[in-house]
Parts: structure tokens; C-alpha cells; sequence
């Protein structure tokens, strides 16, 4: 057994290996090799595997966890630090809403209520259809614009619940057929 299945958590001990044959994980070894495997590009090399892979799946943390000679357990945590990376399949279109002071102040409670109820999820929940991911930030740094919302990675300023229910309405393709 190589010894880092003994650093795993729980719920990756199972995880099944690579796939030698998945054309994702040669030009993961691609980008790991560009940076020659330093521990140091740990966070860039995250970023590459899940623009390919969409999201961080178990057998591809323990197969860069692997790579780069660190402890799985060391790679989870950056991977679950970062709000940016996402240990779920996404939904085609990811809603983001600021949960920031000035942005909370200024209604994003209400925005994000909304999209809950719109859709039947939960922050960091995609529908059932794998349509739509919802999820919250402490602050995206837009506080003059607030409240703020990232929809498909565009930040969009001074939102209102109408807006915001329009947009989650045309990318579900529910316009006119609400009640």
C-alpha cells in the first residue's frame, strides 16, 4: 500500500486510482511536470485540474497529493480552504452571492432567499437538473457596487431581487411559464 492511503480522510479512503487512459490526467502531468513537481505550485496546479476535471475529485487529489510527494490531508485543506475550488460537480450556470457587509446591508439576504426558493436549493447546492450551483462569498471585494452577485464568473453590481430572479429565469428557461 503506498503511504499516502494512510494520510487520506475517511471519505477519500475509497477513492478509485487514476485512469492512466483519461487523456485529463496526461495534461494534468503535462502541467505538473511544467512546474517540476515543486510543492510550491500546489494552488496552480489545483486550478489546472479543475478546469479540466470541473471540479477536484477524490482520485485527482490523491493523484496530485501523490505527484508532488505531499500528504493528501495537505492538499484537502488547501483544496476546501480556497473558496475558489469545489469538491462538487458544478451546474452549467454558478450563482455567487456576496455576503459581505455592505452587500448584506444593502439586501443580498434578500437576493439569495430568492434564488433558494426559486430553484429548491441551498447555498453550495446544484438543482437536480445540474443547471444551476448556488453559493455564497464572505466578500468579493465590490463593496461600492453592492449588493453583488457573480453570475457565470461576471460580477454584477446594484442587484435587485427582479434582476435577479429574471437572469436564474432565463438560464432555466422559465420566462413566461411562472404563475
Amino acid at each position: 500500500m503506498h503511504p499516502i492511503v494512510n494520510h487520506r480522510p475517511n471519505h477519500l479512503r475509497n477513492a478509485p486510482p487514476y485512469s492512466r487512459g483519461d487523456q485529463r490526467f496526461r495534461l494534468l502531468e503535462a502541467t505538473l511536470k511544467r512546474h517540476q513537481y515543486q510543492q510550491d505550485a500546489l494552488i496552480e496546479i489545483l486550478h489546472t485540474a479543475q478546469a479540466l476535471f470541473g471540479y477536484l475529485k477524490d482520485d485527482v487529489l490523491l493523484y496530485i497529493a501523490h505527484q508532488l510527494k505531499l500528504p493528501l490531508s495537505h492538499v484537502y485543506g488547501v483544496a476546501t480552504f480556497y473558496h475558489f475550488f469545489t469538491l462538487h460537480p458544478q451546474g452549467v450556470h454558478t450563482c455567487v452571492v456576496c455576503m459581505g457587509t455592505a452587500c448584506y446591508v444593502k439586501g443580498a439576504a434578500a437576493l439569495l432567499e430568492t434564488v433558494e426558493q426559486q430553484v429548491n436549493i441551498h447555498p453550495e447546492q446544484t438543482t437536480a437538473d445540474g443547471q444551476l450551483t448556488l453559493q455564497t462569498a464572505r466578500c468579493l471585494g465590490a463593496c461600492g457596487i453592492a449588493p453583488a452577485i457573480v453570475l457565470d464568473d461576471v460580477v454584477e453590481g446594484y442587484q435587485t431581487v427582479e434582476g435577479v430572479r429574471r437572469k436564474v429565469e432565463e438560464w432555466l428557461g422559465e420566462v413566461g411559464r411562472r404563475e
